[in-house]
Parts: structure tokens; sequence; C-alpha cells
């Protein structure tokens, strides 16, 4: 086990979720349903994202030009930012 790559995994995915639209939803429906068959629910499913991407990168991984990861990098910043913004600026 790489425990460096554990935490920087760890802080990354804690860090996107934290304050997002999945936890706030997490916490509405908590406040309505039993909050430990709310937990487990979520939780699964985070799980089985993270497993889907994993699964999805060892699979492809192999057949991505070496600059990719870079190109995936920025891509994915220029979207959250824009999706950011959009949300900033969109009527209520």
């Amino acid at each position: 086990m790489e425990w460096n790559t554990l935490l920087v995994a760890f802080s990354m995915v804690f860090l996107a979720e934290f304050g997002d639209k999945t936890q706030l939803a997490v916490l509405a429906l908590a406040t309505q349903r039993h909050p430990w068959s709310v937990l487990l629910g979520a939780g699964l499913a985070l799980v089985l994202s993270t497993v889907l991407a994993t699964v999805l990168a060892v699979l492809i991984a192999g057949y991505l030009p070496p600059y990719t990861v870079r190109v995936t990098r920025w891509a994915s910043g220029v979207l959250f930012i824009l999706v950011g913004v959009w949300t900033l600026i969109r009527p209520v």
C-alpha cells in the first residue's frame, strides 16, 4: 500500500465532496429519513462510483498517450470553473 497515494486520494476526494450538491442532498435527505440508511446509501454510492472510475482508469491507462493526464487535468479544471461561473450567473 502506498500511504502517500492513499492520503492524496483521500484529501482530494474529501475536499472535492465537502460542501458540494451531493453533501447538501444527503443533509436534506437525512432530515426526513432514517440517518443511518442515508449514510449507508450515500456511502455505498460514493464507493461504487470510485470503484467504477478506478477500474475504468486501469482499463484505459495502457491505451492513452502520456500527455493525456495533463490534458484531462486542464479540461476538468476548466469545466469545473465554467460550471461554477454558470452557477453564479444563472437566474434563480
